[in-house]
This record gives structure tokens, sequence and C-alpha cells, in this order.
């Protein structure tokens, strides 16, 4: 064992999949003294009927892995703190018309945030099983890109609380999900065949305009063509749609894109003409900043993402504006700008 972590103490975020298990295996191997916590936030009294409740299958893979590394295992629940932050914030954006993302908020309020006050005191790190990095720069930590950049999730991890960067453990970060299956196999873990979770959060394991029929129900109105302003048909409630958004319009003669709602009026404007050069969409404002440290003005060769993936932007900032370098037509009020210095993540804003 490396004698300076005999006495470091990691209280590692544990689902039953196969990306934490190998971080438990990993820091079990490089010395440190482990116990893994599995957050229960599923609502399986409410939501039960919206699929098949996910943490027995979770725990009986964690448990297995838990008892093969000799890992204490904790069972902490959340699903109260879970329905306070994550999903009343879901749907009160969506019923402003705005575009959630209850993956970011998971991990902020819940996962590295209200956790906190549930680990025991004495553990040194909390460690997840996230494709992200941590990088120390003048004495500031800020979160660093996976270099597998189709798995790398610092645009989740962009709204953390800058002051946790420094406990924070992330062991397969620096690996590609090629590596990290490799892995499970060395390790022969309990779990090493499961298949990837679709979600971070249990969102991700249902289908969201069912989650939301059951909190906002059904409220039919007109999609009407933005350009000659006939009525081309009728949604089941503005808030089922987002901007850029094609599936699930059900019109024929498209492709139709969703360009703009009308909340008040229940109206889903659509257009044909989405992509059409005269119809440039590159700038917003961004708001609720929350940054690790350097300035975004102060950086140099700014770039963002406004999703989850590999797609990234060279952008401008002045004040609250952000310029990006082409057009994006996806560009929805409420979803996460997240910014980056190269591979260095500065942090967030929401777009307004």
């Amino acid at each position: 064992m490396n004698e300076s972590l005999q006495s470091k103490k990691v209280a590692l975020l544990a689902s039953g999949g196969v990306d934490s298990s190998v971080a438990m295996a990993l820091l079990k191997e490089e010395g440190y003294e482990v116990e893994a916590f599995y957050l229960k936030i599923w609502l399986e009294d409410e939501l039960a009927f919206l699929g098949d409740c996910p943490w027995n299958e979770d725990l009986k893979y964690l448990e297995e892995v838990c008892k093969q590394l000799d890992v204490k295992l904790n069972i902490i629940p959340m699903q109260k703190e879970y329905f306070e932050k994550v999903v009343s914030y879901t749907i009160s954006e969506v019923k402003n018309g705005r575009t959630p993302n209850p993956d970011v908020m998971c991990n902020n309020h819940i996962k590295f945030g209200m956790f906190l006050e549930k680990v025991p005191k004495g553990f040194d790190f909390i460690a997840s099983g996230h494709y992200a990095q941590t990088q120390k720069i003048d004495g500031t930590t800020y979160l660093k890109m996976a270099p597998d950049l189709i798995k790398d999730q610092t645009y989740f991890l962009a709204n953390l609380n800058k002051d946790i960067l420094n406990k924070v453990l992330f062991p397969i970060g620096k690996f590609s999900k090629s590596e990290v299956r490799f892995l499970a196999e060395k390790f022969n873990l309990a779990n090493k065949e499961r298949k990837d979770s679709q979600g971070i959060c249990f969102l991700g394991k249902l289908k969201f305009n069912e989650f939301l029929e059951h909190y906002l129900g059904k409220k039919p109105g007109e999609i009407i063509d933005f350009d000659s302003k006939e009525i081309l048909g009728e949604h089941n409630g503005f808030y089922y749609h987002t901007v850029g958004q094609r599936k699930g319009l059900g019109l024929s003669g498209g492709p139709y894109y969703v360009v703009d709602k009308d909340i008040n009026k229940n109206i889903v404007y659509v257009s044909k003409n989405y992509f059409s050069e005269s119809k440039p969409r590159k700038t917003f404002k961004i708001g609720s900043l929350n940054l690790f440290g350097k300035n975004l003005s102060k950086a140099k060769n700014l770039t963002v993402k406004i999703r989850h993936g590999e797609k990234i932007y060279n952008c401008s900032v002045e004040k609250s504006k952000i310029t990006l370098d082409e057009s994006d037509q996806g560009i929805a009020k409420g979803q996460f700008a997240v910014f980056y210095e190269g591979d260095i993540c500065l942090g967030c804003g929401t777009i307004e």
C-alpha cells in the first residue's frame, strides 16, 4: 500500500454500473480506504408505473462488487431531497417554456451537494465514476475534460460548487470507455458484462414525456407555421416540445422544426426553413454564472458546449452576450452553456 494513502478515506458514489465499480477497484488498488454509497433517488412509490424500478438490480450488482472488493456499502435514501431539488426544478422549467437539465442539477444539488451532509465525518475525498478530471492551475482547481470526448461528462459537472473540487476524485477520468471495459474484465468484476445506463439520474431511465404527463397532464393546443401562420396540427402541451426539436410533431410535408413557443397561448410554432442562412442562431445571453476561477473575458480561445456531446463551438463574450462562430439551431432558454479554455472547464451559465 502507498504509505501516503493509508489514512485517506474515500466516499465513493456507486451505482452498480461498470464505471463506478471500476472506480472502486482502482481506488482500492491505489491504497485508499473506500466505502461505497448508493443514493436511492428513485421515486418508486409515485412513479413505479412508468417503468421497472431500477434500484433492485442496481443494488444486486453493487452488493456483489462490494463483497468481491471487500468494501462497505451504505444505502442513503434521498428521494425527498431529489424531488425538492431536481424534480421540482424540472417541472418548473418546462412549465415556464424552458429546457431543463436534471442531470446537471442532480450532480450539483444531490451527488455533490446534499449528499455531503449525509456522509459521516472522517472522509478525505468524494469519488465517482464520472468521465472527468481535475487540474490545479495557479492555486485554483478546475474540471478537466476526459480524453474520451464522446464520454466526457464535464458538461454535467460544470455547475458544481468550486470549493468541492479539491476533494473530488474521478478515478476513471483518464481512461476511454473501452479501457474501462478492459479494466472491468481485468478485475473480473461481477457486473463486467452489464450494459451502460442511458441516464445519469433516474430521469434518464424513463421516457421523459411520460414523466411530464404524470405531473403536468395533457393540454392540447395549436401547432402553427411560423412563416405562413397556418394552423398545421395539434400538440398535447407546449412543454412536450423544445426549440430545435423535429421528432414527435406528427406533421406531414416536413421536416418541421420547433422555432418558438407561446406559453401563455399554448402555441408551438414550427418552420420548414429552420436552417435557412437568413435565420442565423448564434447569439444568446447568459445568466447564473458559476465559474471555478478565471473570468470568461480573460480566457484565450474560449469555447462552449450548449449540450452534452462532442460538439463544441469557438465563441466570444461581451458582458453577458455570447456569440458562437457558427449557428446552432437548438439554442433554447434554460439550457446550460459550459465554457472551456482548451480542455480546462471554466464553469457554466444558463441560457436566458
